[in-house]
């Protein structure tokens, strides 16, 4: 593709445009529910459609106290969910009473060619009153050729009263397609909330 040069800073200076221009714009694909649920499964769906993938985690409440909210990844159809994972993670946090403020490195919340649940939201809390929300963004997922690098950003409300956000990023070291993605506590069920995938064109 050619690029068109604007001279007088008009629109209507262009002649000729590309066949497609991507939007950047959100299309829903799916929407899931928690009820007392052991996870969130997104099996279907995640294909070359769109080159990213982005889910949002809305009012997530778990049954259990002082847990974190991950997610993980497989292929195909499988369902071991234990892709192997490298990320990073920081923090910010300020607790209720004024006291106490931090910004840094979330020391544990990462993986270094680890399988397990990748944090998203960590020592969250089981209050009444307490969820979780975010955003999660899987990029090229159907890439045969590239690992699938993914970002993360979320605030929940920590166990003992801080609002804590949460920065994740990474890559789930496989070529192989990404297909489905699970979401689930550390421990107990998700008491609560909503997930949504979107594809991104």
């Amino acid at each position: 593709m050619s690029l068109t040069k604007i001279s007088n800073n008009s629109l209507s200076a262009i002649s000729t445009l590309p066949a497609s221009i991507p939007t950047g714009a959100l299309t829903l694909l799916s929407t899931q529910t928690a009820s007392s649920s052991a996870s969130i499964e997104f099996t279907s769906g995640i294909d070359s459609t769109y080159s990213s993938y982005v889910f949002k985690f809305i009012d997530i409440h778990p049954a259990t106290d002082n847990v974190y909210f991950g997610f993980q990844v497989d292929t195909g159809t499988n369902t071991n969910w234990n892709q192997t994972i490298t990320s990073t993670s920081f923090i910010a946090q300020h607790d209720e009473s004024n006291t106490t403020t931090e910004l840094g490195y979330a020391i544990g919340s990462d993986q270094a060619q680890g399988t397990g649940l990748e944090p998203l939201i960590f020592l969250q809390g089981a209050d009444a009153d307490q969820q979780c929300s975010g955003t999660l963004t899987i990029f090229n997922p159907s890439s045969s050729v590239f690992v699938k690098h993914f970002i993360a950003r979320g605030n929940g409300t920590r166990f003992n009263d801080y609002s804590r956000e949460n920065f994740q990023a990474g890559y789930i070291n496989t070529t192989t397609a990404i297909t489905r993605v699970q979401f689930k506590f550390s421990s107990g069920n998700i008491d609560d909330g909503i997930i949504k995938m979107y594809g991104v064109s």
